[in-house]
């Protein structure tokens, strides 16, 4: 068998078992804190499910860097697909729905925040004539916050990492509770940048009588509405007043910026540690396995 076809085959079984244990585990929401931490907290619990799975593509992908091509002896084809067809549809399901998401006809939306690589505010001018100048600057305050952080690609890519733990309920679960504190924390961010609490809820009520927010899926715009179904939870929020230490919390992005960059030169190491492994070790591992599919 041609080493990528085998890799692909195996990346697919072993990196979906990976995936199934924490998929399946039904992580709560920890309460009492920012919603800026609260928000950080949600993102990291939709992708840790799939960590171990990136972990065994790496060292499989290790693995396959000191493997000949073709791999040496008679693989059992019809075994392995078999075995890895369930993780295969699925990872052909969450390919199917990020790339519709993307072409399908984009929802007409009074305002929102659109693009993946270069998000931009869209505000409806027609939508714009029914708010008060606070009201607009309160709108496009929220919707620039969103601008800052890429909201549209990481609701994107966060839309496709709940895809490959379907069917597991508890997915769709942190993927809504994510998107709830994500619109928390962008509302005390634009509040921390003088937008006043009681402007931004009319902002929200009139975009929510505009437009109903439907399924997720429809697209990875960032819209103010948010979710129908917390509204009245985050109006309420909006009419308190700002948290003391809520302003200096939401602006403190430099102190985050270098967090995550040190967190993506840790995982760096760790890649390249693991790719090692696997092609120093990968054929010990890996030969018993092989050798139930293949005779030599």
């Amino acid at each position: 068998m041609g080493r990528e076809t085998l890799l692909t085959i195996l990346l697919l079984l072993f990196g979906g078992l990976a995936a199934q244990p924490l998929a399946a585990w039904p992580w709560r929401q920890a309460g009492g804190v920012t919603p800026a931490i609260a928000e950080r907290r949600a993102w990291r619990r939709i992708w840790l499910p799939l960590v171990p799975t990136l972990v065994v593509a790496a060292w499989l992908c290790g693995w396959a860097l000191r493997q000949p091509d073709p791999v040496r002896g008679h693989v059992d084809r019809a075994l392995l697909v078999a075995a890895c067809l369930p993780f295969a549809l699925v990872a052909i399901r969450a390919a199917a729905r990020s790339l519709r998401a993307l072409v399908r006809e984009p929802v007409p939306l009074p305002v929102c925040t659109a693009g993946l690589l270069q998000p931009r505010v869209v505000f409806s001018p027609f939508f714009a004539r029914t708010l008060d100048d606070a009201q607009i600057r309160a709108a496009w305050e929220h919707e620039q916050a969103h601008v800052r952080h890429r909201d549209p690609l990481r609701i994107w890519l966060a839309q496709i990492a709940t895809d490959l733990q379907w069917p597991w309920p508890w997915a769709r679960e942190r993927f809504d509770a994510w998107l709830q504190v994500l619109e928390w924390a962008r509302d005390d961010e634009a509040r921390a940048r003088g937008a006043s609490g009681v402007d931004l809820a009319a902002a929200v009520l009139a975009t929510a009588r505009q437009f109903a927010p439907g399924g997720r899926q429809a697209a990875p715009d960032a819209a103010l509405a948010g979710d129908a179904g917390s509204l009245q939870l985050r109006i309420g929020r909006l009419l308190a007043p700002l948290p003391v230490g809520g302003a200096s919390k939401a602006r403190a992005g430099s102190g985050d910026r270098v967090a995550a960059a040190a967190a993506g030169a840790l995982l760096v190491t760790a890649i390249v540690l693991v790719v090692a492994s696997g092609a120093l070790y990968g054929n010990a591992v890996l030969h018993p396995f092989l050798t139930w599919t293949w005779t030599v």
